[in-house]
């Protein structure tokens, strides 16, 4: 599939580390269909920490799989205070609504003014980086569960994430496409690891960002998923 890379590096996991073991047929099935779920699901809870060096970000929303959006609230940790407020994304363009109180959650519906926007930088931009990664984790289709294993998916771990037994898997490699759409290839490595449910649900990604020494964590919230409204000028994907 034709792709503009995003970088990656490699990144160690958590929970239990395991001997690295290949993919049994029914892991390698149930990292296939991760991704698609999250699209049949139309989209998740999100919750996006962004490493930074000057503290880092959090980003608490969701994620439309079939529209291409992403919509929540972003808040700064340590120095990293500047970049407050509500955020929404697509694969071309970060918009960004800065708030000096920011709430808990973002409201059901973007405000009608005081956007900020601007071109997704495709590299040497954590945050920018981080979001494009977020939406590159559906996809209108399953992998290819035979290619999984050929091309290096592996076991390396087990752990719990907020009670769910998963298991750790190496994985596709997430890259965006021109456009609005994102998807991934079938080379795989151990640039991205996958906490995956007994059932093929994904509860959290973790991915080396080149920009920085600290890898992505992106949770998979056990919150409703909100429906995602664009906001003023975001044309949805689909």
């Amino acid at each position: 599939m034709a792709a503009a890379a995003t970088a990656f590096v490699l990144i160690g996991g958590n929970g239990a580390s395991t001997a690295r073991r290949a993919l049994t047929p029914d892991e390698a099935n149930r990292l296939a269909i991760t991704r698609f779920l999250n699209y049949q699901a139309g989209g998740r809870a999100v919750t996006i920490t962004v490493p930074s060096t000057a503290g880092g970000l959090v980003v608490t929303g969701s994620v439309d799989y079939r529209a291409g959006i992403g919509y929540g609230v972003v808040r700064g940790t340590g120095r990293d205070t500047s970049s407050d407020g509500l955020i929404q994304w697509t694969a071309a363009a970060v918009l960004v609504h800065p708030m000096a109180d920011v709430p808990a959650t973002a409201p059901p519906s973007p405000p009608p003014s005081g956007w900020y926007r601007r071109p997704v930088q495709s590299s040497g931009n954590a945050l920018d980086t981080s979001l494009a990664i977020a939406l590159g984790l559906g996809s209108d289709r399953p992998d290819n569960a035979e290619l999984l294993p050929q091309n290096g998916a592996a076991v390396v771990g087990q752990d719990k994430v907020r009670g769910h037994s998963v298991e750790i898997m190496t994985g596709p490699n997430v890259h965006t496409k021109s456009g609005t759409s994102a998807d991934a290839v079938s080379g795989t490595g151990d640039s991205v690891r996958y906490w995956i449910g007994v059932d093929g649900t994904m509860y959290r990604v973790r991915a080396g960002v080149a920009s920085e020494s600290r890898p992505v964590v992106i949770d998979f919230d056990d919150r409703k998923y909100v429906p995602v409204r664009p906001a003023p000028g975001v044309t949805p994907a689909g």
